[in-house]
């Protein structure tokens, strides 16, 4: 007998030994599994003949009978003494492995929810396992489980379709939907088959990413490789997966790990909807206490702010910052040039930025990148609902301004004929819409809403006034009344503070309570009225009755006595989404994706949107998570 084999032979002896005696310390069945013991009285809807496919060794489990089982533990490894047939038999087939043919004959198997069973060829596997093959070549006959409201199974059911698509088995999810996002991701539309060299160029790039994956000292078991690659295609793209060594991949891995564990586990953010500190005369000691501590600020413009109203509002909250904050704070401004976000937000970093503010929401995805490449940084971007720990977002709750705008509308519309014109279909959106509904038909029970948008072809405006509306919230112009010759006077705008939300979020650094809210939730600052960084602005020739009613409102929102969903609200279905004993949740008004039943119009599609307005939307919009990350290529 081969020296060689029957060393192999003693050490896959040992390890099956080894493995059987864990299991049974631990109550674990030390076998390997039965396909027929798993299937009884299990509904099967049919089978599937796959043909020949290169199967991951880790996806081998068991066997499609209970008849040999107890010469394999568990791990396929052996248990029978080295003078048994059954040894003899494996030390053969380990020298066919180790001769220049190898063992070429493929196995035998079914594939059940994802897992293989062996029917022929269970001491191939065995042997090729002991070598730590990575995969192992079987003819393969699935087993379809009957479809129900299983969560496995359903699951299950769209991995099918995602093979098909694909040829790709050993990528597993816990989420339904994520099969769609990785195809997505990757750059393929929804039905689009994949050629053979983009399978294998995935298989070689996914099991590198595998193995980096797996060398990590965190806790791996809270998700898996596929998982973690789909998360990672959020910041980088799929091709620098080849092209890093293992040890930068692994670093870089590192580096995303909160952002990971959070969006796998149930991709959740946690919203803060009001400052830590609210009173204004601790505020001030603070900045007189402690003079020697200092903090550097800098701050991502994506225009200049002469030639942007959105970059002129955040430069002014910039100097405010830097006025009320003096020397505790030292502030530096950059201006992206043809949007190369990442490029000044690495230089921020480089010159010693220790909290930089992006003031654009399409910069998520620079700024993810830096968090991963400068994780003691603080990144903020200027934004709404994003899942990701490594960048906190900060906006204000418009929609506070919105209610009291619809109501203002309401009362001074003759006809009770409104207009909105929204920008994108994105997170608090809709929210907003409603909210100005509401209020409209809080002093105008017949109020009706043309929702229009302006990420669609066309002048929303013109189309609204040449319908004879002349009522219009508009997001550059705030809610105005339209003049015959066109002009328009502004009723109601809202004022966006971001001076006083800088100037509080600093303070949370300086005093610690920057890391009161830490952990590996996603934060989203999301403040409204009562934080005093969201405010109304009211045409001064108001009705008197009128200004006072937006006055109360006001009052009322910034004490927390008026909220604009606590009333009955049916949507456009006609289906009750609040009975009035209750408002709701920050986390249900910014992931509203409804509309009020006095509103006229929808949520656009995106196939509808102007190419423009696409990367908003694919970065922020309600139905990011189904939208292709590449539209013109894929990343294989």
């Amino acid at each position: 007998m081969n020296p060689v084999s029957s060393e192999q032979y003693t050490k896959a002896l040992r390890a099956g030994q080894k493995y059987y005696k864990t299991a049974v310390s631990h109550g674990d069945y030390p076998y390997t599994l039965a396909l027929d013991e798993l299937l009884k009285n299990t509904p099967v809807a049919g089978y599937s003949d796959l043909g020949v496919v290169n199967i991951p060794s880790e996806l081998i489990v068991g066997t499609k009978t209970a008849g040999r089982v107890a010469a394999l533990a568990g791990n396929f490894m052996p248990l029978l003494a080295p003078h048994t047939e059954f040894a003899t038999k494996w030390m053969n087939l380990c020298d066919a492995h180790l001769s220049e043919e190898g063992i070429r004959d493929a196995i035998l198997c079914y594939e059940y929810m994802g897992k293989f069973y062996v029917l022929e060829g269970n001491k191939r596997v065995s042997v090729l396992k002991s070598y730590e093959a990575p995969s192992i070549s079987g003819l393969v006959t699935r087993v379809i489980p009957r479809y129900s409201d299983d969560h496995d199974v359903q699951l299950y059911y769209e991995f099918m379709r995602f093979y098909e698509l694909s040829g790709q088995y050993g990528v597993d999810f816990r989420h339904r939907g994520w099969y769609d996002k990785l195809q997505a991701a990757l750059g393929f539309g929804p039905d689009q088959v994949w050629t053979e060299d983009e399978q294998r160029s995935f298989r070689a790039g996914f099991s590198h990413f595998r193995k980096a994956f797996q060398s990590l000292s965190l806790r791996r078991g809270e998700v898996t490789p596929a998982e973690a690659l789909l998360i990672w295609l959020q910041v980088y793209s799929f091709s620098e997966i080849k092209d890093l060594p293992p040890s930068e991949l692994t670093r870089r891995l590192t580096a995303l790990w909160p952002d990971i564990v959070a969006q796998a586990e149930d991709d959740s953010v946690a919203l803060n909807t009001e400052p830590a500190e609210t009173n204004k005369g601790l505020l001030s000691r603070l900045r007189t206490v402690g003079r020697s501590d200092h903090i550097d600020a800098a701050f991502l413009y994506a225009y200049p702010p002469e030639k942007s109203p959105w970059t002129a509002a955040h430069d002014g909250g910039v100097r405010y910052l830097d006025e009320h904050l003096g020397d505790r704070v030292g502030v530096k401004t950059y201006i992206a040039q043809n949007g190369n976000y990442f490029d000044c937000l690495t230089a921020a970093a480089e010159e010693g930025a220790d909290i930089i503010f992006a003031t654009a929401p399409t910069m998520i995805d620079a700024c993810r990148r830096a968090s991963a490449l400068y994780p003691k940084v603080k990144l903020l971007n200027c934004g709404l609902f994003q899942p990701y720990p490594g960048v906190r977002m900060y906006y204000s709750r418009v929609h506070e301004c919105q209610f009291i705008a619809g109501a203002v509308a309401g009362a001074l519309s003759e006809t009770g004929e409104l207009g909105f014109v929204a920008n994108y279909p994105i997170f608090g959106v809709p929210a907003g819409v409603n909210a100005f509904a509401l209020g409209a038909r809080l002093t105008n029970p017949r109020a009706r809403v043309r929702l229009r948008w302006s990420c669609l072809p066309g002048d929303p405006v013109r189309e609204l006034l040449d319908n004879g509306i002349t009522v219009i919230s508009n997001r550059d112009a705030g809610t105005c009344a339209y003049r015959p010759d066109g002009s328009f006077r502004t009723l109601a705008a809202p004022l966006l503070y971001w001076g006083e939300l800088y100037e509080r979020i600093t303070l949370s650094v300086l005093n610690g309570a920057w890391r009161d809210i830490a952990g590996n939730r996603a934060i989203n600052y999301w403040w409204g009225m009562d934080s005093g960084s969201l405010d109304v602005a009211l045409d001064d020739e108001l009705p008197d009755g009128t200004r006072s009613l937006a006055l109360l409102l006001k009052d009322g929102l910034t004490g927390g006595s008026v909220s604009p969903f606590r009333s009955r609200i049916r949507d456009q279905s006609g289906e009750l989404r609040c009975d009035g004993s209750r408002t709701f949740s920050p986390e249900e008004i910014m992931t509203m994706d409804w509309l009020c039943d006095n509103v006229e119009g929808g949520i656009p599609g995106f196939e509808e949107l102007k190419p423009e307005s696409r990367d908003t939307v694919v970065q922020m919009g309600l139905y990011r998570r189904a939208l292709r990350r590449k539209t013109e290529e894929n990343q294989l």
